[in-house]
């Protein structure tokens, strides 16, 4: 006879609340890529409640964001089961069907499920990347900013304090004054050495033609990453690009991606070297998943977009992740807001097996000042 212990249904845990903040973030000095410039971030951050406990997610975005998810958002979510993320997460993306669900929904919904996940893990007692399950125990990270504002000496001393920090690999930005690229390429490689990788990245500010000129100076330099030469809508172009640029250098694009569907695009136009993920972006950890399964079949590598603290349980989850962008920004914005964020060490953010679901803490007094 079995002397298996029959098997009882847990009863359902029941999300009480939902909570909305928002923070107006400054920047350390004013930036700018290659097509934009900004003095500030805003982080719309979500809190939910079941069982005793407290899940976040956060975005970042505008403040309409935080108008979205308590106009719309909240009854869909409140006094349902945190356990049917499935169901909520597709019940989320069919409420915004009229209203347009790329956008500001679809990073309304990442910060939802963020929350999500973040509580189940809570209530289980497990870190986000054990509930996840891991493939390895930390992911590497490349160290990511060189703003266009930044004089030569604040990029050469950016880039080169994360080379000497123990990251192998760092990006900068291009694409503002396309006839200085060259040489502020040049002064990156001479600050971080000939061992480091050099990554670049023009935010969509080219025309094919003017990247792949580009592209072969920059070669010149070992550089083996030029994100958006062309705009990350522009397929075609990145595949023009990614055909005919020196094979030393992959290209990358995909971090205004909200959904599956334009990573299918993507693929199918063999536009790119890497895909890049963005999970505030795509609809949370959820949209992330299946944005992962389809670059696992298509084998085509992927690269986590900025949000550190939001990836590495996700970089941790699969192979098919290559690394992570430890995007200046965001790594000042999360150690201002939590407690508990990662540091990096040798190359790669390592999460907290103590700690459950993204082991953050928020810092609810210090950043009152921010609120928005």
């Amino acid at each position: 006879m079995s002397s298996a212990i029959p098997f009882q249904k847990k009863a359902e845990v029941e999300i009480r609340d939902l909570q909305i903040s928002t923070y107006k973030i400054p920047t350390s000095q004013p930036e700018s890529d290659g097509t934009y410039q900004w003095d500030h971030t805003t982080v719309v951050l979500v809190e939910l409640t079941a069982g005793g406990c407290t899940g976040w997610g956060l975005t970042y975005g505008s403040k309409s964001i935080a108008e979205l998810i308590q106009g719309k958002f909240k009854k869909e979510i409140l006094e349902k089961d945190v356990f049917d993320i499935p169901r909520l997460w597709t019940d989320l993306n069919r409420s915004v069907r009229n209203i347009g669900r790329p956008g500001i929904a679809s990073m309304a919904i990442s910060a939802i499920d963020f929350a999500l996940w973040d509580l189940k893990a809570k209530l289980l007692n497990l870190p986000l990347h054990r509930l996840l399950g891991a493939h390895r125990d930390a992911v590497p990270i490349y160290g990511s900013g060189g703003f266009t504002s930044y004089s030569l000496t604040d990029l050469e001393n950016q880039l080169q304090g994360w080379v000497e920090q123990g990251i192998p690999r760092v990006k900068m930005k291009i694409g503002r004054e396309p006839d200085q690229d060259p040489i502020r390429v040049k002064r990156a490689r001479q600050a971080i050495g000939g061992n480091a990788e050099l990554f670049v990245d023009a935010n969509g500010a080219y025309d094919p033609k003017q990247a792949l000129i580009l592209a072969n100076r920059f070669s010149e330099e070992n550089v083996t990453w030029f994100e958006e030469p062309v705009s990350s809508d522009d397929l075609t172009g990145l595949h023009f690009i990614r055909n005919h640029c020196p094979p030393s250098i992959e290209i990358a694009a995909g971090e205004y991606g909200f959904d599956s569907e334009y990573f299918l695009r993507m693929i199918h136009q063999n536009a790119v070297d890497v895909i890049q993920i963005d999970a505030t972006r795509c609809r949370g950890i959820t949209g992330f998943l299946k944005v992962l399964a389809i670059a696992e079949a298509a084998h085509i590598p992927v690269s986590g977009h900025c949000a550190p603290s939001m990836h590495v349980a996700l970089g941790c989850h699969s192979s098919q992740i290559r690394h992570l962008e430890y995007f200046y920004d965001h790594a000042r914005i999360e150690q201002m807001l939590f407690e508990g964020v990662l540091k990096p060490q040798q190359g790669t953010l390592k999460p907290d097996s103590s700690a459950p679901g993204f082991g953050l803490i928020l810092k609810k007094k210090e950043v009152e000042k921010f609120a928005a």
